[in-house]
């Protein structure tokens, strides 16, 4: 009987060890949530829909710190990126003073437009600014060629041009502090069965620049893609034996 007695407690135990594992995450919409990766650092999640491929979701972060934030890579839209504005001051308690696209796609910085009207400054690789500009899309503000660092209060924020690969501009950013690494759609999640669109990029390079990222940062302890889950550097050692087919 006693050990019966102590069944309920033992599942109780384990349930709460489980939900306490799990990753916190806030709802703001159908098509836009959060997921808590560290204590300074939020995945946002948005999905949109593509001619085609149908309903997809797509990965950006929130940095965060003093409640001011960064933003790395927004919604497809100015109304999914205000939304996400929104909800990052009304849930995280935070206001984004600066925005970094991985590259130019819609993806990325479909939402650049509204960040500028309300005065979010941004930043961006040089490329990525001259292929805006020539497409008539909405710019970064402020170029690098090669590397720039950026800081945060006390948390530097590391952006690296590692050569072409999804894109001809795409580049990586490192939060040392978190050892979070962003390379977003150069790098595809474990389900990936290949590259996915590389119609702006060059599939020759591919293999070299994910090796200058492997090179770059093997402390990285979390890996985010441009969609799909996130994971380690095996998500980098999965992309790169795609780019070998």
């Amino acid at each position: 009987m006693k050990k019966l007695s102590l069944l309920p407690i033992i599942i109780l135990l384990i349930a709460s060890s489980v939900i306490a594992q799990m990753p916190q995450k806030i709802t703001l919409s159908n098509d836009l949530q959060l997921v808590k990766l560290t204590e300074n650092t939020w995945l946002h999640v948005s999905f949109g829909e593509m001619p085609g491929f149908g309903r997809f979701s797509s990965n950006g972060l929130i940095v965060i710190q003093n409640n001011q934030a960064f933003l790395l890579d927004t919604p497809v839209n100015n109304d999914l990126t205000s939304l996400l504005i929104a909800g990052i001051k009304d849930s995280l308690y935070a206001q984004v003073i600066g925005f970094i696209p991985n590259h130019w796609h819609n993806d990325c910085m479909g939402g650049l437009e509204y960040l500028h009207t309300i005065g979010v400054h941004s930043y961006g690789n040089q490329i990525t600014i001259d292929i805006a500009r020539e497409k008539g899309l909405p710019c970064p503000q402020s170029g690098f060629t090669d590397s720039l660092i950026l800081t945060l209060g006390k948390l530097e924020i590391h952006c690296f041009y590692p050569g072409a690969a999804h894109s001809t501009d795409n580049i990586v950013v490192w939060l040392p502090d978190e050892k979070i690494l962003f390379p977003g759609c150069i790098v595809k999640e474990l389900n990936s069965q290949s590259l996915g669109n590389t119609a702006d990029g060059d599939i020759h390079a591919y293999p070299a620049t994910l090796q200058n990222i492997s090179d770059r940062y093997p402390e990285a302890q979390i890996v985010v893609p441009g969609h799909g889950l996130f994971g380690g550097m095996e998500l980098i050692q999965h992309t790169s034996r795609l780019s070998k087919k």
